[in-house]
């Protein structure tokens, strides 16, 4: 397949660059693989669409203020590193009360080279790079007085899409690590946030529980990954990056008694559908308790094992998300309903709109 089969025209100004004025007043398209017909709701009408055999799964992850912004310690030159995963000390590392050791992508117009140092948190935390690992990314040992985490919490910024256009605006960074978390996130470990997630609030979840539907979680802790644009020509020469993922025994356990009972496995975002589509892959269509980490790529004409609907918002044009949910629906319906979108104004990415494909 070609990746130009997933191109579609989209506006920029439809592009959100802020979330709703109220979480959970977004609208939501309703789209029936069946008989390919559209609905336009709101995401507060989701209970409509399921039933007391239904179970929603949930990415629990949380996203962490990743962003770090400082200089050079030799030139003052800036300097902005994105922390991605934490890594294991090296033997050698001391100097400090509290150390860390992480792999970073470095935003800056000086190439990273082993051993340049750097300056954080208004000269609290000490960078060193230990290598340069690939273009822009490194691994950074960090040394400071009190532990990393806290002086992320303070002086981190959240790392929003590339596409979510920001001028360091104080407001803009309050409001973005209010608003781009879910109000269930609850593991750190993800530098974007499972954006299908952000449509729900306590009113939602009063009104499917008060009609019976159950959720569950799972852990996928997204990476930058997910942006990643698809270079190649061909769908199938694209790689995935690897995320770290953790599926508990009790949600294993929900989703087995659900299809038991007949009922649907609703899975919200992608990166549900990837965290559950990964652990049945590897166990034979099962879902059962495990970690480890996920490289799925899922793209027409991919067999879906356990999802059985997907709440999800709309996506960049020949995306790996797209080829997601045309694996799911159809390509020719998704952009069909893609391009109905467009023409209703509705809100793109992460801070837009969502589909609910039944």
């Amino acid at each position: 397949m070609q990746t130009s089969d997933f191109d579609y025209s989209l506006p920029t100004e439809l592009i959100a660059q802020e979330p709703p004025a109220e979480r959970g007043s977004s609208r939501m398209m309703v789209l029936h693989r069946a008989d390919g017909r559209i609905e336009h709701r709101g995401v507060s009408d989701l209970p409509e669409y399921l039933t007391a055999d239904d179970l929603l799964i949930l990415n629990d992850t949380r996203v962490f203020p990743a962003r770090l912004q400082g200089f050079w310690s030799d030139t003052r030159g800036a300097l902005e590193l994105l922390l991605l995963e934490p890594l294991t000390l090296p033997a050698h590392a001391e100097g400090a009360p509290e150390m860390a050791c992480w792999s970073c992508v470095s935003g800056s117009g000086r190439r990273v080279r082993t051993g340049q140092r750097a300056s954080f948190a208004d000269g609290r935390l000490d960078a060193e790079i230990l290598e340069r690992t690939g273009e822009g990314a490194c691994t950074v040992l960090f040394r400071s007085a009190v532990p990393l985490m806290v002086l992320l919490n303070q002086y981190g910024l959240t790392p929003v899409p590339p596409y979510i256009r920001r001028d360091g605006d104080a407001c803009q960074a309050r409001l973005d690590r209010e608003r781009y978390q879910t109000i269930f996130a609850r593991e750190t470990g993800a530098v974007a946030a499972p954006t299908a997630g952000l449509h729900f609030n306590a009113g939602l979840f009063a009104a499917l529980e008060a009609k019976g539907v159950r959720h569950a979680t799972v852990t996928l802790h997204v990476g930058p990954g997910t942006f990643k644009p698809v270079k190649t020509d061909t769908v199938e020469a694209h790689q995935m990056d690897p995320e770290r993922y953790t599926i508990p025994q009790e949600t294993a356990d929900a989703i087995a008694a659900c299809h038991a009972h007949g009922g649907r496995v609703v899975a919200v975002g992608s990166t549900s559908v990837r965290t559950l589509e990964t652990v049945a892959m590897n166990h034979g269509g099962r879902i059962v308790s495990a970690s480890g980490t996920s490289s799925i790529y899922i793209y027409p004409p991919y067999r879906f094992r356990v999802t059985d609907m997907m709440l999800t918002n709309f996506h960049l044009p020949k995306s790996t998300l797209l080829m997601m949910v045309s694996a799911l629906a159809g390509r020719d319906l998704i952009l069909a309903a893609y391009r109905q979108a467009v023409a209703e104004h509705y809100r793109f990415f992460s801070y837009g709109d969502c589909m609910l494909i039944v």
